[in-house]
């Protein structure tokens, strides 16, 4: 089972306060506000976990990917179709690859209303509808608004599978993913998988440019409560307001996760016969720490998995980007990858001591996510206790905190000789157009190897500068490397990191 295969594994834990109920009956309205999801959250945690209700028809069970796919809703049945709302919603149906049932809720004039399931919004193409009367939920739902044209909804995010969600921004494509929540990812004890369980969206006014979307999480060792504001545009905006209520301690919880794909790329194609230059959704993590360092770590697909630990105090940001941006940087006319987005975590207020995580794991096909992500708080989240954390995420073209520092916009590496590696790392920013390249250079370290001959040159096609160094390999070990560019003692590029790896 791949990462993406995963998404289906979801755990969900039936709502409390939900009775069964026969398609086509009469849905009660209840009261509901902010304080509604924290509640049955810590209700939640002081309780047993329950296994998810994943049961279904058996026509449903065991499709393959076509059928599934096949699995249509209606978009003229969208929720608030036709009303002039600038937010619609559809439904994603349950099947092989999303088997849990996640019930959703419209709000509206402060009550909630259970939106009901009916087939009759779906086609299915060979597959046999479920028999009538049956009541099975949804596996998630998308939202549409006019982010590109004024006059035709779009499809900006979507919720499906365990605690996973995407969004793009004008122009863009689905690529990497986020989280609610991970727990134990990246250790030896295997990672478990929270799931949404439920989701409340708030009815937007005619005029609004956001919508309020309310989710209850549950897994073994936590439940937790999330408030989004969605905003769609040039970059789409996620506002999360996130409780966690654990039932254990948890000591490797990850805040803000961030899930995509890494198959190779110009620093790193090793045993790869592709057409294509590069095959990414995210090129690189960047890192603005505590401390105001700016911090640039090219992804790699590595043979063994590697675990990277960057530690901070009350961090700034850090995300996922995808800085390549040109055709010619893939040549992959069906993927768009240099439509991709970035996903930049901001978070609000101080989240403390902890790290910034970072996996990258072996693959040898780009359907595989294989690259993660997160914050991980240095002390434990204590058990039968309320952690609440608030964090903006920026789905767009870049990292939506503009610096006057150079950023590395392409790192290449390859042999030069035997047992010579070369790399070649190109910089841009409107910064380097007015320095004096008589004062310009290159300072590059790294631990257990040595460096030879670094160059810095202008690059004319790009407009940005070039900075170019050789590493003997005299051994098996990893080496962990470190380079900016100076002028005199003045930083003027952010830090380009990076382990290479036999």
């Amino acid at each position: 089972m791949n990462r993406r295969q995963l998404l289906g594994a979801s755990a969900a834990l039936p709502l409390l306060t939900i009775l069964p109920r026969s398609v086509g009956a009469a849905v009660a309205a209840s009261p509901f506000d902010a304080s509604v999801v924290r509640t049955l959250a810590r209700d939640a945690a002081t309780k047993p976990y329950k296994a998810p209700d994943n049961k279904l028809p058996d026509s449903l069970k065991d499709l393959n990917y076509d059928q599934y796919r096949a699995l249509r809703f209606n978009p003229e049945k969208a929720l608030w179709h036709g009303e002039k709302l600038p937010f619609e919603v559809q439904f994603f149906h349950r099947g092989s690859f999303y088997t849990n049932r996640v019930d959703i809720y419209e709000v509206a004039n402060g009550q909630a209303t259970q939106v009901p399931y009916q087939p009759e919004n779906f086609s299915f193409g060979t597959t046999p509808p479920p028999p009538p009367g049956t009541d099975l939920g949804f596996g998630g739902f998308r939202l549409h608004a006019p982010i590109n044209k004024p006059d035709y909804c779009d499809e900006v995010c979507v919720f499906l599978g365990a605690s996973y969600f995407r969004a793009v921004a004008k122009g863009q494509v689905y690529g990497l993913s986020a989280r609610g929540l991970s727990i134990n990812t990246g250790e030896a004890a295997g990672e478990e998988f929270p799931s949404f369980k439920a989701f409340w969206i708030e009815k937007p006014a005619a005029n609004a440019n956001s919508i309020v979307v309310h989710a209850l999480l549950d897994s073994e060792s936590a439940a937790a409560a999330y408030r989004f504001t969605i905003r769609p545009g040039e970059t789409t905006i996620f506002d999360v307001e996130m409780a966690i209520y654990p039932r254990v301690e948890l000591k490797t919880a990850g805040l803000a996760p961030i899930t995509s794909m890494f198959f190779f790329g110009p620093n790193d194609r090793m045993e790869v016969d592709d057409f294509r230059p590069a095959v990414h959704d995210s090129d690189g993590l960047a890192i603005y720490n505590g401390r105001g360092e700016q911090l640039w770590r090219p992804l790699s697909n590595p043979r063994d998995l590697q675990i990277s630990s960057f530690g901070d105090l009350n961090p700034r940001g850090f995300g996922l980007m995808q800085r390549q941006k040109n055709f010619l940087d893939y040549q992959d006319l069906e993927s768009s990858f240099e439509r991709r987005p970035s996903l930049w975590v901001e978070p609000i207020g101080d989240w403390g001591e902890g790290a910034v995580r970072l996996l990258e794991i072996p693959t040898k096909e780009e359907i595989h996510d294989n690259i993660g992500s997160f914050w991980r708080p240095k002390n434990p989240l204590a058990a039968n206790g309320e952690h609440t954390y608030t964090y903006r995420l920026h789905w767009g073209p870049d990292n939506p905190k503009p610096s006057a520092l150079a950023i590395f916009s392409r790192s290449g590496i390859g042999a030069r000789g035997d047992n010579t590696k070369l790399f070649v790392l190109d910089l841009i920013g409107d910064g380097l157009k007015s320095i004096d390249p008589g004062r310009i250079k290159g300072v590059v370290t790294a631990e257990k190897a040595e460096i030879r001959n670094i160059v810095t040159q202008p690059n004319p096609q790009s407009g940005g500068w070039r900075l170019s160094f050789e590493m003997p390999i005299k051994g098996k070990e990893p080496v962990e490397l470190r380079a900016s560019l100076m002028q005199d003692d003045q930083a003027i590029s952010e830090v380009w990191i990076y382990r290479w790896t036999p």
